[in-house]
């Protein structure tokens, strides 16, 4: 080797090794010169930049965690949400990673963070109802000059954002959407520090859920995507440029904007797959289908496209609009062993969903046919609108289940029988304007057989022939007939014959037979998070007319038989848990259903029904209905507070209002929610109560429920050791707020029970925690309860009289203070009897009437106001013995607890009101209401008329058919005399003496 050529490698090779070696080194030397630096500076810039609360185990630096860049890892890594999420953790990670730019570092002594590493984590984004979310942790702009600026030398300038192994969560509460994506992992590239800048992403997600509206689109699916996303973070704007995606096997293209704006978000986003196999679009479905589609031959071709566009404020309540079309050409299934393929498939469906305002949904299944063997079936079906629905629909064919289930190879569900569908159906529905569409149309479905994977038997012997028509597009020309419906299940056959028509005044005569096992049937069908058990055996005739009911024409109704049910569930929009129904026997008698024994529980709670319900059957057809009716309620125990409305419970139907409260984020129980379409009335008889932590024994008397109202007449309960009378009302406003109108009689209970175990005793008589004995109280109060069935203060009204019998007062301030002021010994700790100290309560005070009573040797006598807050203003004369003749004036004011006393004084400060300003929930008028029991006699005497009626009728009837038959049987003994007269003549003995007669005479 030429030496030259020798001595110049090993300079480069000696000069290489100084330089690896210097790097390796500077590698080291760099985490180690600037460890605590580097550290603080990347916390204290979090803090500064983060509203969040940031926390981490410990931080190193190395270069060789994410070779080549230089990164300050921190381990155990977590981010908490912002307001009101502050106590939600937003990002929790195995290590988080901030990549420094080194040119920076060495040469500008400046800290710029360039990349972010995230590994094994869990991101869990937020929004409430009201659009408020967690992720804004980022301190804006105008906050961070607010701040002072400690950490002028660190900045974030993103080039890289680097997710892998990630456990992603992201529900938005207030437009219905859940994603869930486990194992995502991405790797962002962009000059992100710049104000405009194309963000480059893969992404691969190998288990994404995705839910709108509590319904599951995406369940386990593989997704991956390359994206290009302009971002502009002035106007924090998203527009996606290129979105190419694929979910298993089914490309998918996506394109559109995103502005997240201060309240809410505009967004216009197109989702297609344009010219895709049908059997790609399997593989995008459950995993079922996945496992189905290796034994299927699938063909077709499909076109989806979904649009997501519009602005989304919670606050003004604006919403985006959802739009959904399909397409299938030529589509063809044929599963393995099938006699026959579903062939010439064709679909074509559209779906809109304008601000997503579910009454301007529109709904276009503009084809669907396809065939089986030689049978064929074809729809058309279009809708607009939900309250004023617009109907348009064409549904023919002919189906054999058995050869449709074996193409199709529906390996959870077996069917037999056969299916005939003709129905033209063309028109309005409203059922306010009493529109309905002009229809004609049958179903028919015979000999038919179904099991599911979910129950061993079968529900078999099903046959169905249901005919509708409507000629004119109105209500009363409606006519739907079942004749009949029956199936056999578990061995028990059941049997429905109905013929229903005229919509506007319902004419019905139901037929309905047999034993239904309901938790049996019901795990045909099963779905998951949901249990339905119980049995219902009917043998019952219903037939009349609704207007027969409704004019107390109950002798033209003929509804007569009995209903058995145990062991079920149900649930009503006003009650958070489901009512379990024991047992229950229903006689159907005309216009009246008999509770012949009624077992139920409602949580803790349970009750026994005995009585009836009026106008039952009419109910059914009603919109808005009202069940009037009468009961013994006979229960070992009710727990009230279960029954509040906003309390947590199974009951997913609830009333709107119910919801709305919820949706407030309050941590209030929420009032009882009085059902408005009851009128009955309840005899009570209830060994024990539970209402907030006290309890009631013994609750006997009338309770009435009427047009939302609950209404207490003679009710009588124990409260205490004493018994309490109570009268009045109740009614709710809301979920959150109810009023009150009541009496309340309570004879010789014991005080001190009384301020340690009511609340609402213990604001109204603060003095009581002071006392002892035995007191009587005779009260009316009318006011306002809040979201936790406390009262509003401010808002009682009232008055009555507080009787004390016989009490000691030990410790209470006031008269310890007027006996020091007075050296009148006799004065502290009194012992009071037989004082009758009459009150009112309005706008926060309790006004005293004057008063009399003998303390020791004295004579007491006061008067004035006291507030709920504890402000005292009372005027008060103590009598000298011996005949209190003469007196002494004294002025009492300060508080309760620090009472300030004037001797020789009648001057008193006022003490201030507190006005309610809300609306009263129980004025006047409405406080005068009768409980619902009248009604129910109001309906008892106009049967018992009607009755009369009718047997004056039939006493009519009877006495006419009499006259009739005296009538027709004096005719006819006239008839048969004359007749016998007319035969006498004639006869020739007759002759014979006439003959002899003559000669006689001659």
């Amino acid at each position: 080797m030429n030496p030259r050529l020798k001595n110049i490698s090993l300079k480069i090779l000696k000069w290489l090794g100084i330089g690896i070696a210097s790097i390796l080194l500077l590698l080291f030397l760099i985490p180690i010169l600037f460890p605590g630096q580097l550290a603080e500076q990347v916390k204290a810039f979090a803090n500064k930049k983060l509203t969040g609360e940031l926390n981490f185990k410990e931080a190193n630096i190395s270069f060789f965690n994410h070779f080549p860049s230089l990164t300050v890892t921190l381990d155990e890594f977590s981010l908490m949400g912002s307001a009101p999420f502050a106590n939600d953790t937003l990002v929790s990670a195995k290590e988080v990673a901030f990549g420094i730019n080194l040119k920076r570092l060495i040469f500008d002594n400046q800290i710029s963070i360039d990349e972010i590493y995230v590994d094994d984590s869990r991101i869990n984004v937020m929004v409430n109802e009201k659009g408020e979310a967690n992720y804004n942790v980022y301190v804006s702009e105008e906050k961070e000059e607010e701040i002072k600026d400690t950490v002028s030398n660190t900045s974030l300038r993103l080039d890289r954002i680097d997710i892998s192994h990630c456990r992603l969560r992201y529900e938005d509460k207030s437009a219905k959407i859940l994603v869930a994506a486990e194992d995502f992992n991405y790797l962002g590239k962009g000059n992100l520090d710049s104000d405009v800048f194309d963000l480059e992403t893969d992404a691969e997600i190998n288990n994404l859920d995705f839910v709108y509206n509590g319904e599951p689109y995406l369940q386990r699916k593989n997704v991956s995507a390359e994206l290009v996303t302009r971002i502009n973070t002035n106007a924090l704007t998203f527009a996606f440029q290129r979105n190419d995606l694929k979910i298993n096997k089914l490309p998918i293209n996506f394109k559109g904007a995103l502005n997240i704006l201060k309240e809410g978000y505009y967004i216009d986003v197109e989702v297609s797959s344009m010219g895709s196999n049908l059997q790609d679009l399997f593989t995008a479905l459950p995993p079922e289908y996945v496992t189905w589609l290796e034994s299927s031959k699938v063909k077709g071709g499909i076109d989806l496209l979904f649009m997501f566009k519009g602005r989304y404020d919670a606050r003004t309540n604006r919403n985006p609009s959802i739009s959904f079309d399909t397409r299938i050409t030529d589509g063809y299934i044929e599963y393995k062993d099938a006699p026959f393929p579903t062939s010439d498939i064709n679909l074509n469906f559209k779906a809109l969903l304008p601000a997503l305002n579910t009454d301007s949904l529109s709904i276009k299944l503009d084809s669907l046919t396809f065939r089986v063997g030689k049978e064929y079936f074809k729809a058309f079906v279009e809708t607009r609108g939900l309250d004023n629905m617009a109907v348009k629909a064409n549904v023919k064919g002919n189906l054999d289940l058995e050869m449709l289930d074996r193409s199709l190879g529906l390996s959870n569900l077996d069917m037999k029988g056969k299916l005939s569908v003709n129905v033209e159906s063309d028109g309005v529905y409203n059922a306010q304007k009493r529109l309905f569409p002009k229809t004609k149309g049958r179903v028919l479905l015979t000999n038919a057989y179904l099991k599911t994977e979910y129950y061993p038997n079968a529900i078999t012997d099903i046959n169905l022939d249901i005919n509708a028509v409507n000629d004119n597009g109105q209500f009363n020309d409606t006519r739907i007939a079942v004749k009949p419906a029956k199936f056999t299940f578990e061995g028990n056959p059941f049997f429905v014959d109905a013929k229903i028509s005229n919509l506007d005044d319902v004419d019905y005569d139901v037929k309905a037979k047999g034993t239904i096992d309901v938790g049996k049937i019901y795990q045909v069908f099963r779905q998951k998070d949901i249990d339905v058990t119980g049995y219902i055996k009917s043998d019952v005739r219903l037939k009349g007319r609704q207007s027969y009911a409704t004019s107390g024409r109950y002798s033209k109704l003929d509804n007569s038989g009995t209903l058995l049910i145990r062991d079920i569930k149900a649930t009503m929009a006003s009650f958070p848990k489901a009512f379990l129904i024991k047992e229950g026997s229903f006689v159907f008698d005309r216009e009246k259903m008999h509770f012949r024994k009624f077992n139920a529980n409602y949580g803790q709670s349970n009750f026994a029904l005995n009585g009836k319900l009026i106008n039952a059957i009419n109910y059914l057809f009603e919109k808005r209905g009202t069940l009037h009716g009468g009961f013994r309620l006979d229960s070992k125990y009710i727990n009230v507070n279960e029954f509040m409305a906003l309390e947590p419970g199974t009951n997913q139907d609830k009333k709107p209002e119910v919801e709305a409260g919820k949706k407030t984020g309050t941590t209030q129980s929420g009032v009882i929610v009085v059902p408005t379409n009851l009128d009955v009335f309840l005899t009570t008889n209830i060994d024990k109560v539970t209402y907030d932590k006290f309890n009631l024994e013994n609750v006997e008397g009338t309770v009435g429920i009427s047009k939302g109202q609950v209404l207490f007449k003679g009710t009588q309960l124990d409260i205490i050791g004493a018994t309490l009378n109570l009268d009045g009302m109740y009614d709710d406003a809301s979920a959150t707020k109810a009023g009150f109108d009541l009496r309340f009689r309570a004879k010789n209970f014991d005080v001190k029970r009384a301020f340690n175990e009511i609340e609402m005793f213990k604001e109204l008589a603060t003095s009581a925690g002071k006392a002892e004995g035995i007191i009587s109280v005779d009260y009316k109060l009318n006011g306002e309860l809040d979201g936790n069935m406390n009262p509003i203060y401010p808002s009682l009204e009232g008055g009555g009289v507080v009787s004390l019998k016989s009490i000691k007062i030990r410790g209470l301030k006031m008269f310890g203070s007027i006996s020091d002021k007075t050296g009148s010994d006799g004065l502290n700790d009194p012992d009071l009897s037989r004082v009758d100290i009459k009150t009112t309560i309005k706008n926060n005070v309790i006004k005293v009437e004057r008063t009399r009573m003998s303390v020791s040797v004295f004579k007491l006598r006061f008067e004035g106001k006291t507030s709920f807050d504890g402000q005292l203003a009372l005027r008060m004369r103590l009598g000298l013995p011996p005949f209190g003749l003469v007196g002494i004036p004294i002025a009492i004011t300060g508080t309760h607890e620090d009472p300030k006393i004037k001797v020789f004084s009648k001057t008193t400060e006022a003490v201030p009101e507190t006005q309610y300003k809300g609306d009263k929930v129980i004025d006047d008028a409405k406080g005068a209401a009768t409980p619902a029991k009248t009604l129910v006699e109001k309906k008892e005497k106009s049967e018992a008329d009607e009755q009369k009626k009718e047997n004056k009728k039939d006493d009519k009837t009877t006495e006419a058919r009499k006259e009739d038959d005296d009538k027709k049987a004096a005719e006819k003994k006239k008839d048969e005399k004359a007749a016998e007269n007319k035969k006498d003549e004639k006869s020739p003995d007759s002759e014979k003496s006439g003959d002899k007669k003559a000669n006689g005479k001659g």
